[in-house]
């Protein structure tokens, strides 16, 4: 807790970033877009400027707006997502959207709010073990698409400079988002696209723009919960919780997790239709409280992504995720802007989120952020593709059930994957859970698919308190 605000962070230096830019007077909108671009400079393998931005933001006066900075697919995308690196590029949402949260909520000038991640870009970051791993992981990958890649020639211990990108946000700073969407920056990224087969174009980032507008919210233990509108599939946690919320005193502590797994695989049976957002609160839940059931279309495997909370004492509270999908995203590098562009056009599905020309896929980032009556409010928000609305559900159970914060972040957790059950090493629940006919994997505790949470937020009289997963590199700081 901090008597003036508090930052949890998916990356130390961008929790530092945070900080800085609130001592320098910005609020906690600034402070949360400051920590979100130096993930996209310390982060490349989970997020950039060449992905995209989700927030929630609480206003003083109660107001929870959504800021969606994510992108639309090709125009001219005859091909449909056929296979190739350029076909799963969507236009980039973040710079947009940071642009939208700092000229609508913030209080800082946008090139004070970037002034850190750029600086980091232009004198380095000393490469980690986390960077190291991710380059190893993807290198055969990033060696195919982009072989001029300069984070293909990191080694631990470098200082790693960025220059083009610390150029790009300097651009930025001086003339907004016009540095990627329009003039060079836009023609640099469809020249990338097209060397790697793709179709986008540099009208379509001249016509992109965010979707700004209300949250999908639902009643939770007396307080309401806000998750992120469409294009996100946000509303599955606003789904699972609204059926969990009037039925929380039927089942015991020992069976809840049974049945919040069968909640997961058959709100997850919506999931291609999360474009209908709130109209999906309609839509009857089928729960066995007693056995596993089979859930085709259930959650998939992949994870990435990197999240930021932020509260201050002026009421001010923002929940938000980083993004460019897998890994390096489409591992296409924009040499000019020193940037790797998002797959997200892979998230296109079947049904109404089948592929089409101009659309946005349904996008897996979804914080979330509840708001209490008496004032209280509470920002969360977790890296892990579908794992994020399940981390989030088991989290706000614990709370529930009577955790304190810290506690509910360290509980055992599990994940639904592929039709199995992940369950962390040493979960009491584990057998119970078999017992009932989950296919339970057990994986190591702080395994990267039960997500890394962050959570920040605040209570009138109160001070602003941050609190970071023991799971992963998250950091938590206060002013």
């Amino acid at each position: 807790m901090s008597r003036s605000g508090a930052v949890a962070a998916a990356h130390p230096l961008a929790a530092a970033a945070a900080r800085e830019v609130a001592l320098n007077g910005g609020n906690a909108v600034d402070a949360a877009v400051a920590a979100q671009a130096v993930i996209c400079v310390a982060m490349p393998n989970a997020a950039g400027v060449g992905g995209d931005v989700l927030a929630l933001v609480r206003t003083p006066d109660g107001t929870v707006t959504a800021v969606t900075g994510t992108g639309r697919a090709a125009r001219d995308w005859a091909t449909l997502g056929g296979p190739g690196a350029g076909n799963s590029v969507t236009v980039p949402g973040a710079l947009g959207g940071w642009a939208d949260l700092n000229e609508r909520l913030g209080v800082l000038p946008f090139g004070d709010v970037l002034g850190p991640a750029a600086r980091l870009a232009r004198d380095g970051l000393i490469v980690d073990d986390d960077l190291v791993a991710a380059v190893a992981a993807h290198g055969e990958r990033l060696a195919t698409v982009s072989p001029d890649a300069p984070v293909l020639g990191v080694s631990l211990g470098d200082r790693w400079t960025q220059p083009a990108l610390a150029a790009l946000l300097d651009r930025a700073s001086e003339i907004g988002p016009g540095a990627l969407y329009r003039g060079e920056g836009a023609d640099a990224v469809a020249r990338a696209v097209a060397a790697a087969g793709g179709s986008l174009a540099a009208a379509d980032l001249h016509e992109h723009a965010s979707i700004i507008g209300d949250p999908v919210a639902v009643g939770w233990d007396g307080a309401t919960v806000h998750v992120q509108p469409p294009n996100s599939q946000g509303v599955l946690l606003a789904m699972a919780l609204q059926w969990l919320d009037c039925r929380w005193d039927e089942f015991d502590a020992d069976r809840r997790d049974h049945v919040m797994a069968e909640i997961i695989g058959e709100v997850f049976a919506h999931r291609d239709d999360s474009g209908r957002g709130a109209a999906l609160l309609a839509e009857p839940l089928d729960v066995d409280t007693e056995r596993a059931g089979v859930h085709a279309g259930g959650p998939r495997s992949y994870l990435h992504t990197a999240g930021v909370a932020t509260a201050d004492s002026d009421g001010w509270v923002v929940s938000s995720l980083v993004s460019v999908f897998d890994g390096f995203g489409s591992a296409i590098h924009v040499p000019e802007l020193g940037l790797y562009l998002n797959n997200r056009a892979d998230g296109f599905t079947a049904g109404a989120n089948a592929p089409r020309p101009a659309h946005r896929p349904v996008h897996t980032l979804a914080p979330m952020l509840s708001t209490h009556p008496d004032g209280s409010t509470l920002a969360m928000s977790t890296p892990g593709a579908d794992g994020q609305v399940q981390t989030l559900l088991q989290v706000v159970s614990h709370l529930r059930a009577g955790a304190d914060l810290e506690a509910a972040l360290a509980a055992y957790r599990w994940r639904c994957e592929d039709g199995n059950l992940l369950v962390e090493t040493g979960h009491p629940l584990a057998d119970a859970l078999a017992a009932r006919g989950h296919r339970v994997v057990a994986r190591p505790f702080g395994a990267g698919v039960f997500g890394s949470v962050v959570a920040a937020g605040s209570s009138p009289g109160r001070p602003p308190f941050s609190a970071s997963d023991p799971r992963r590199q998250s950091t938590s700081l206060t002013w």
